[in-house]
C-alpha cells in the first residue's frame, strides 16, 4: 500500500466525524488565505512609508499615502486568524479523541470475531501492540492534519501563485526552494521506508516476547530464567535500535538542510531584490514582503516535511493495523441467515469432509445423528479428527462438503450468534477472566440473578469453596483464573455452562488434568450439567464416557468404530485395546475379547 493510499484510508476512518472533518478542512483553507494578509500588508505599509513626502500634515493624512487603513486591516486579519486557529484546534482535538475511541472499539470487535485459527497463529501481545499503536497513530495523524498540516499544504498552493502575481522574478527563488525540499524529502523517504518497516517488526517482536514472558512468569521463575529472559528482551531492543538509528540519521539530515535553507533563501532574496530594486523592477516593500514569504514558506515546508515524516514513521504501524482490520473471517453470517432461537438439540452430520490444507483430510465422510438428550463420545489419538468435528459443529470452520444440521436446519443458515447461544463449551483448560467469580459466571447469562448464580454453583459442586472465601462471589479469579486451583477453575467453567443452559453441550477433555479426588467432584458436576442435553464428549480417559449413548472412534479423520462402551469392548477392536490399556478391562478372556497387542494401537 502506497503512503498516499495509506493516508486516504486514515481519513476514510473518520466515519461519522467526516462532516466535521470537511468543515475543519474548509476552515484551514480560509485560514491559510488569511495568513498571507500579514506579509502583503506589511510590504504595502513599508512602501507607503518609504514614499512619504515628509512632515507635511496634509500629505500624511491623504488616503493614498496613509498607512493607518492598512494597519487596521492587518489588525483585523490578525484577530480573525487567532480566533480561527483556536476554533480549529478546539474541534480538531475533540474529533481526534472521539474517533480514536470509536476505531479502537471497532477494531477490538473485529479481532474478537476472527476465527480461532487466526488467534492461534497470531500472538496476543502483538495484537495488543497493533491495536494500541495503530489507534494512537490514527489519533496523531488526525490531530496534526486538521490543526496544522492541512493548513500548511494549502498555504503552499496559495503562496506560490500569489508570489508569482506580485513579482515573478523573486518568486522563482521560492519555487527553487520548494523543488529542493521535494527532491530531498523524496530521497529520504525512499531510502528509509523499508528500514522503518523492519523497525516495526522488531517492535512487534519486543511486545510479543515481553507478553510471552509475563504470561509464563511462573515458568520463568521456577526454571531460573529471569536473567535469560531479560537478556533476550535486551537483545531484541538492541536489534531495534540498530535498524532505527539509520532512519533517524536520514531525517536529521532533512532537519539540518531545512535550517540551512532559511538563511540561504533570505540572503538570496536580499541579493536579487537589491539588484531588481536598482533596475526599478522591485520596490522596498516587495523585498520585505518576499523575505516574509520566504520565512513563512520555510515554516510551511517544515510542517509539510513533518507531516510526511509523521506519515512515514506511522506507516508500518498503520499497515499492520489495516492488515488485521482487513482480515476477513472465513466463517461469517450469510446475508439471509436467521436467528435460530432456542433449539432442541437434534444434531446430524451428513457426509461431512474438511481439510485444513486442501490436501490431507482432517475429517472425511463423517455421518452420525445425535438425538436430543443423548451423549456422543469422540475417542481417538491426537490428530485423529475429534476436535475438528466439534469445531465444525459450532462453526469455527465450515466443511468443504457435506451438511451439518441442528433440528433439521443447516447451521450455515443460522446466524453465528444464535448458533453459539445454543452451544455450551467446557474446555480442557478452564478459561477465566481477571474479574470476580460472579462476572465470570455471568458470561453464560449476563442477566442472571444472584440466586441463579448460587444454583449454578451448587450444581457444579462449586458453592462450597466460593462461600469459604471472604468475598464469596465477589472474589477475583485472577489473570486466567490463577487465584484458584485447577479443580475450582474447572467447576466454575461447568457452572458457567450450566447457567447458560444450552441444549447442546461440548466437554473438551474437561477432567484430563485433574487428580482423582477433584475429578470425582467435577464428574459429579458434569452429570448434573449433562442431564437433558445433547452432549459431545472429547475424551482420552475412557472412564469419563462409560455411560455414553454412542462412542465414535476416530482414526485419520474417519470413524472406524461406533457403538456403546460394552458393544465396542465386545468387538475386540481398536477401542477394546485402548480400554484394556487404561485398565478399563481387566482381562480380555473374561470379556470374551481376543487378546490384542497394545503395540498395535
Amino acid at each position: 500500500m502506497t503512503m498516499v493510499r495509506l493516508y486516504f484510508r486514515v481519513l476514510e476512518l473518520l466515519g461519522k466525524e467526516a462532516r466535521l472533518g470537511w468543515i475543519l478542512a474548509f476552515s484551514n483553507l480560509v485560514l491559510a488565505m488569511a495568513q498571507f494578509a500579514e506579509p502583503v500588508l506589511f510590504g504595502r505599509i513599508v512602501d507607503v512609508l518609504s514614499k512619504s513626502p515628509g512632515p507635511d500634515p496634509a500629505a500624511a493624512i491623504a488616503p493614498a499615502t496613509s498607512p493607518w487603513p492598512l494597519l487596521g486591516a492587518w489588525v483585523a486579519f490578525g484577530l480573525f486568524t487567532i480566533v480561527c486557529n483556536a476554533a480549529v484546534a478546539w474541534n480538531a482535538d475533540r474529533l481526534a479523541h472521539r474517533q480514536r475511541q470509536a476505531v479502537l472499539t471497532s477494531y477490538f470487535d473485529h479481532i474478537m470475531q476472527l476465527p480461532l485459527t487466526f488467534h492461534t497463529g497470531t500472538h496476543s501481545g502483538r495484537l495488543m501492540k497493533v491495536m494500541l499503536q495503530g489507534t494512537d497513530a490514527l489519533w496523531r495523524l488526525w490531530l496534526s492534519f486538521f490543526r496544522e498540516h492541512f493548513a500548511a499544504i494549502v498555504s503552499l498552493f496559495v503562496l506560490l501563485p500569489l508570489s508569482l502575481y506580485i513579482n515573478w522574478r523573486l518568486a522563482i527563488l521560492l519555487f527553487i526552494l520548494c523543488i529542493v525540499f521535494t527532491a530531498l524529502t523524496t530521497l529520504v523517504v525512499r531510502k528509509t521506508f523499508s528500514m522503518q518497516m523492519k523497525v516495526e517488526e522488531h517492535y512487534g517482536d519486543l511486545a510479543a516476547r515481553a507478553s510471552d514472558a509475563l504470561g509464563n512468569v511462573a515458568l520463568v521463575q521456577s526454571f531460573v530464567r529471569i536473567d535469560a529472559e531479560v537478556q533476550g528482551l535486551r537483545g531484541v531492543a538492541d536489534q531495534l535500535l540498530a535498524v532505527q538509528m539509520p532512519v533517524l540519521s536520514w531525517w536529521a539530515l532533512v532537519a539540518v538542510m531545512t535550517r540551512a535553507s532559511t538563511t540561504i533563501t533570505i540572503l538570496a532574496i536580499f541579493v536579487v531584490g537589491i539588484i531588481l530594486h536598482g533596475q526599478g523592477l522591485a520596490s522596498v516593500g516587495e523585498i520585505v514582503m518576499f523575505v516574509s514569504f520566504a520565512t513563512m514558506l520555510i515554516q510551511r515546508l517544515e510542517q509539510v516535511v513533518s507531516f510526511i515524516n509523521n506519515v512515514f514513521m506511522e506507516a508500518p504501524r498503520l499497515q499492520e493495523f489495516f492488515d488485521v482490520l482487513d482480515a476477513v473471517p472465513a466463517v461469517r453470517d450469510r446475508p439471509d441467515a436467521i436467528d435460530a432461537g432456542k433449539l432442541k438439540g437434534l444434531v446430524e452430520f451428513q457426509d461431512v469432509s474438511f481439510s485444513y490444507d486442501g490436501k490431507r483430510p482432517a475429517i472425511e465422510d463423517l455421518s452420525f445423528t445425535a438425538l436430543p438428550g443423548q451423549t456422543i463420545a469422540l475417542v481417538g489419538g491426537t490428530g485423529a479428527g475429534k476436535s475438528t468435528a466439534i469445531a465444525l459443529l459450532h462453526r469455527a470452520f465450515d466443511p468443504q462438503s457435506g451438511v451439518i444440521k441442528i433440528d433439521g436446519m443447516d447451521i450455515r443458515g443460522m446466524t453465528l450468534a444464535s448458533l453459539r447461544r445454543n452451544i455450551g463449551v467446557v474446555f480442557q483448560e478452564a478459561l477465566l477472566f481477571n474479574r470476580s467469580i460472579a462476572e465470570n459466571l455471568r458470561v453464560g447469562k449476563p442477566d442472571a440473578t444472584d440466586e441463579e448464580l448460587r444454583e449454578a454453583a451448587r450444581g457444579a459442586q462449586a458453592l462450597d469453596f466460593i462461600e469459604r472465601s471472604d468475598k464469596q462471589f465477589d472474589t477475583n479469579a485472577g489473570e486466567r483464573g490463577r487465584m484458584l486451583s485447577g479443580g475450582e477453575r474447572q467447576r466454575l467453567s461447568i457452572a458457567r455452562a450450566l447457567l447458560k443452559n444450552p441444549p447442546i453441550l461440548i466437554l473438551d477433555e474437561a477432567t484430563s488434568a485433574l487428580d482423582a479426588v477433584t475429578e470425582a467432584k467435577v464428574n459429579a458436576a458434569l452429570d448434573t450439567v449433562m442431564q437433558g442435553r445433547t452432549t459431545f464428549v472429547i475424551a482420552h480417559r475412557l472412564s469419563t464416557i462409560r455411560n455414553a449413548t454412542t462412542i465414535l472412534v476416530f482414526d485419520k479423520g474417519r470413524v472406524i468404530e461406533r457403538g456403546s462402551f460394552d458393544e465396542l469392548v465386545a468387538q475386540g477392536g481398536h477401542f477394546a485395546a485402548l480400554a484394556r490399556a487404561q485398565f478399563m478391562v481387566q482381562d480380555a478372556q473374561q470379556s470374551g475379547v481376543e487378546p490384542i497387542e497394545i503395540a498395535k494401537l
